[in-house]
């Protein structure tokens, strides 16, 4: 069974990849990185005849370069600054950085290697190319195509009636039934209800002139490990920096929990609060984050209500309504939902990621407020990392208990 093109645009990809890769390509070409493949699902087996059909995929993705029209569209975003569109226009992805393999046992394997500013981009082509590939290899399409139809409809119908009244941006595309499926996804949410601020996928929201949305992603926080001269509890403070030094609060949500929301908050000092628009959820209790993220504004003076707190963390529709009930008169609240807008279907979705694993040949890792979330090759450096943000938080205590 041969597929057409998964990807046909380097622009079908999620925001926060152009934006860490600017702050990289500015501050930090020294990096190189490796990211490995991981399907959480238990159970799923890829055939031999998925194996080649992604395979072909990946090469079909390694043909592609940006065209003159989408490389304005990007010098067309506010915050993406002329050198790093001029760096894109010679960019592309290359075939040799990725290594695919297929264990007898039916599981993917999938390794990305190269210099950081390069090897940071493949992540979201090649998710979109295993998940369609597997869907549409693994079930009768028309069938799970007229199930999320259904399913979107009812939604839809749920905003229109009141019992939906959230705001909220499509964040689906790594995990996507299909590339056409998306489309119709962001088409209908953007025209058919008042409640899609935007999207994530750029094409798209070039597609329907809609925002598109995204700041960064735990790799960004992740890299940091890997360079020398940082000690590792103090990675956020310096992510922080650097991505305030390039956007000067233009493009200001921080993602909390890369090696957890209480070291987080430690460097989101008045400075930070005060310059950055909001910050975003991905693990933990949602609650107690948004109680957490409450008081720390209070803490400083600032009016939540003034700040977004940006859930994303496997979130269908009524848990965001859920939230939204919760925190609406007491802080500005958002969402965004990625596979229950992209891809709910009568079938289960596939959780699936592509993680950095390490930076200049040091391992990496995300702790979140998860502990399950973690994912890193080397379980010292995991429980050394885990000792390194104890340390720093305990001492913090002891400092303020003085």
């Amino acid at each position: 069974m041969k597929l057409a093109p998964i990807v046909v645009s380097l622009l079908d990809t999620d925001l926060y990849k152009f934006n860490m890769d600017q702050v990289i390509f500015h501050k930090h070409t020294d990096l190189s990185g490796e990211y490995d493949f991981r399907c959480r699902n238990e159970g799923v087996q890829f055939t031999r005849e998925m194996f080649d059909e992604i395979n072909a995929q990946i090469d079909h993705l390694c043909s592609l370069t940006f065209t003159r029209e989408e490389l304005d569209y990007l010098r067309s975003i506010r915050f993406i600054k002329s050198d790093y569109v001029e760096f894109l226009r010679l960019w592309r992805p290359i075939r040799d950085y990725v290594e695919t393999n297929l264990t007898e046992e039916g599981e993917l394997k999938i390794t990305v290697r190269g210099p950081l500013f390069s090897a940071m981009q493949f992540e979201i082509y090649l998710l979109e190319i295993v998940n369609e590939v597997y869907f549409r290899m693994r079930y009768d399409y028309a069938t799970l195509l007229a199930s999320a139809r259904e399913r979107l409809d009812a939604k839809i119908e749920a905003f229109r009636s009141g019992k939906y009244d959230f705001r909220f941006a499509e964040f689906g595309c790594r995990r996507r039934l299909s590339r056409e499926w998306e489309d119709e996804v962001v088409r209908r949410l953007a025209t058919e209800t008042n409640n899609c601020v935007g999207t994530s996928n750029v094409y798209l929201a070039r597609k329907y002139n809609l925002v598109p949305i995204g700041t960064y992603a735990h790799e960004f926080v992740q890299m940091y490990q890997g360079i020398d001269a940082i000690p590792l509890a103090y990675t956020n403070h310096h992510a922080l920096e650097d991505w305030y030094d390039e956007y000067r609060g233009d493009n200001g949500t921080a993602l909390t929990d890369t090696i957890t929301t209480d070291l987080f908050l430690l460097d989101f000092n008045r400075a930070m609060v005060n310059n950055f628009s909001g910050v975003r959820h991905d693990s933990g209790d949602p609650y107690a984050w948004g109680e957490k993220i409450i008081a720390h504004y209070k803490a400083y003076g600032v009016d939540p209500m003034t700040k977004t707190l940006l859930f994303s963390d496997s979130l269908d529709f009524d848990r965001a309504q859920a939230l939204q009930d919760f925190f609406r008169d007491r802080a500005r609240v958002s969402f965004g939902i990625g596979t229950f807008c992209s891809n709910d279907t009568c079938e289960k979705a596939l959780n699936i990621v592509i993680k950095l694993q390490t930076v200049n040949g040091r391992a990496v890792a995300k702790l979140s407020d998860t502990p399950d979330k973690a994912m890193c090759r080397d379980p010292e450096y995991l429980s050394y990392l885990r000792r390194s943000v104890a340390f720093r938080l305990e001492r913090e205590k002891d400092r303020q208990a003085r």
